[in-house]
């Protein structure tokens, strides 16, 4: 069973409210951004139900053509048109017992708005082609990246389809509101390539991992799994650091960010401070000789006047990996 992972308070009320929303057995909207999960919200509501058992069908409703929406939906018959040379069930036939999600449910046309309302309505529908009335019981769960009580006010969506798809409502919360997740998925997903490429399994430096936390993460969880893989992959330690990581993403090129400052803590004193600075100096250093040396550890420690050993010494310490100044031949 899929599950939505997390600890923060943002994230554990969702989980809650999930559990209760599989008990009730009616339709559910489900609005955040991009990237929050909602399939997989979606799919946890499912596999906690009653209906478990049975398929969990999604679709993207943006991608079915407007011609094509009521044939996708409910199947046509044998003939019904040019190249339908058998009958083939709809997507509301597939979901039979289980549930069909609807994904961007915004996206609907005009046309393809009617067509859903027509089915919620009732449960009933009729496959293309003609052919006797049939009945589906298949919960319908959509989502959209977008407020759809702004899309009724604008006039671009039906506000009684909105109000048969907004029985149950869920709002995901975005990455950046979730205290302490990021840390946690950004092992979870590190861990998750691992497995899925059969290698070894490696862990965040903590300058990664402080500017994992400092990023804004717009494309949410979905974007920190991708980061994730691709830092999995531009590094050859078993520490993936700073330049494993903007090797796998631009936007964390640039300075390290500084940890924050929790309420009542006092300012640094200048010992701290001190240290810090040398060890953000060393860090930019590093990068900067790996970049000249392009890769190569003893060119790097000629150029820098430091014996071989010490300087790789020097790049564990600051999770610096070689292979991505390698790639840059």
């Amino acid at each position: 069973m899929p599950i939505m992972i997390g600890q923060s308070q943002a994230i554990v009320a969702v989980r809650a409210q999930l559990q209760r929303f599989a008990a009730c057995d009616v339709q559910v909207l489900i609005e955040g951004e991009t990237g929050t999960g909602k399939e997989v919200a979606a799919r946890e509501i499912h596999y906690a139900s009653a209906r478990r058992d049975f398929p969990f069908v999604p679709v993207n409703c943006g991608a079915i053509p407007d011609s094509l929406i009521e044939s996708e939906l409910f199947g046509h018959g044998r003939g019904a048109f040019t190249d339908a040379k058998v009958a083939q069930p709809g997507l509301v036939d597939h979901a039979r017992g289980g549930t069909l999600f609807l994904d961007e449910v915004d996206a609907l046309s005009a046309k393809g708005q009617v067509t859903l309302l027509r089915f919620l309505q009732d449960s009933e529908y009729r496959p293309v082609g003609g052919g006797a009335m049939r009945t589906s019981d298949a919960r319908i769960i959509a989502a959209t990246n977008s407020c759809l009580a702004r899309q009724v006010e604008a006039g671009r969506f039906r506000q009684d389809l909105q109000y048969r798809l907004n029985a149950l409502y869920l709002h995901l919360p975005p990455l950046r509101e979730r205290e302490g997740d990021v840390a946690l998925l950004a092992q979870h997903f590190l861990h998750a390539v691992a497995i899925r490429l059969h290698g070894p399994f490696k862990h965040w430096s903590e300058p990664a991992m402080a500017a994992l936390q400092a990023h804004a993460w717009p494309g949410n969880v979905r974007e920190l799994d991708n980061v994730a893989l691709r830092a999995y992959m531009c590094s050859d330690d078993a520490i993936v650091g700073l330049t494993a990581l903007a090797t796998a993403d631009p936007a964390f090129i640039g300075p390290r960010p500084q940890p924050r400052r929790r309420a009542n803590e006092p300012e640094l004193g200048f010992r701290v401070a001190k240290t810090r600075a040398i060890h953000q100096f060393e860090h930019d250093y590093l990068v900067q000789l790996m970049q000249r040396a392009s890769g190569n550890i003893s060119a790097a420690a000629r150029l820098s006047g430091t014996e071989r050993r010490q300087l790789g010494k020097l790049l564990v310490k600051h999770g610096i990996g070689i292979k991505a100044f390698r790639t840059r031949q």
